[in-house]
């Protein structure tokens, strides 16, 4: 066994996946409440990704027990629920470009370094776990993409005190969409990697 890794059965993955999925739902509402509260699209758009996150997190549960082809489905609709939650963060930037905002600074960079704490004891937890399905690998993937987020908002929130004005709310906001554009080709060249491999065994 490699050095800071757990070879965890089923059950051990299950009760860490499920208090990952718990810190997801968590730092999602907040990222809702603070984003509706802030006006800010970063936030906001964090927030529909946490919701997706958790989303995914209850089928890589489902798909512990499963067989590998179930597994790849479930990978594949994951890589997929991504990118659409991408362009729907692409439309809200530019609803909000068109629209005005006025997005609080402090109210981003505090979301910020909570929602990074949180993120990163999910990604700990994750990456201690050996021999990862590709849903699992999935999920590693958006707890990732979640902490390099974080990073952006907290830039945004200091460059919007910093300027008064929102362009760096709906950079950082445009961002994230791109990174989870990032996440979710990436996902799904993994599951297709997997199912290759699957059909030359």
């Amino acid at each position: 066994m490699s050095e800071g890794h757990f070879d965890l059965g089923s059950q051990d993955k299950r009760k860490i996946l499920w208090i990952v999925l718990a810190l997801n739902v968590a730092i999602a509402a907040g990222f809702f409440a603070t984003g509706l509260l802030g006006d800010s699209s970063a936030l906001i758009a964090n927030g529909l990704d946490n919701s997706s996150d958790a989303i995914v997190y209850a089928i890589s549960l489902m798909a512990l027990s499963r067989p590998p082809r179930w597994k790849r489905i479930a990978a594949r609709f994951s890589g997929i629920m991504l990118l659409a939650f991408a362009i729907g963060v692409v439309i809200d930037a530019g609803r909000r470009f068109l629209t005005g905002s006025d997005p609080l600074g402090i109210t981003m960079m505090i979301m910020a370094l909570v929602a990074a704490a949180v993120n990163l004891l999910s990604l700990f937890l994750l990456k201690r776990l050996k021999g990862k399905d590709v849903n699992l690998r999935a999920a590693t993937t958006f707890s990732f993409n979640d902490f390099i987020s974080n990073g952006g908002i907290l830039i945004g929130g200091a460059l919007v005190l910093w300027t008064g004005q929102n362009w760096p709310d709906l950079i950082v906001g445009i961002g994230v969409a791109a990174i989870a554009i990032y996440g979710g080709i990436d996902i799904l060249r993994d599951a297709h990697h997997e199912a290759v491999k699957a059909k030359e065994s």
